[in-house]
């Protein structure tokens, strides 16, 4: 099975990536930006069909590895 991590740096936490991107759009005329916000996405295959037990699994993952829970909020995307 498919399954979509995203994950998103909480409110609140700088993200200096983020604010170059903004920066430079803003110096190739792309005014109409507002704000910028940068993640990532992890894309895992995951043997099984019962999407309550790869929710489990995968929610141990992000959890252990997959995220920064002091830093990074996640979403699950099967």
């Amino acid at each position: 099975m498919k399954v979509e991590v995203i994950v998103r740096l909480k409110e609140g936490v700088l993200d200096p990536q983020g604010k170059a991107i903004h920066h430079a759009l803003d110096s190739l005329g792309y005014k109409e930006v507002q704000s910028v916000s940068t993640g990532k996405i992890i894309t895992l295959e995951v043997k099984g069909d019962n999407p309550e037990t790869i929710q489990k699994q995968v929610n141990a993952m992000c959890e252990t590895l997959l995220a920064n829970l002091v830093i990074e909020d996640y979403q699950i995307k099967i």
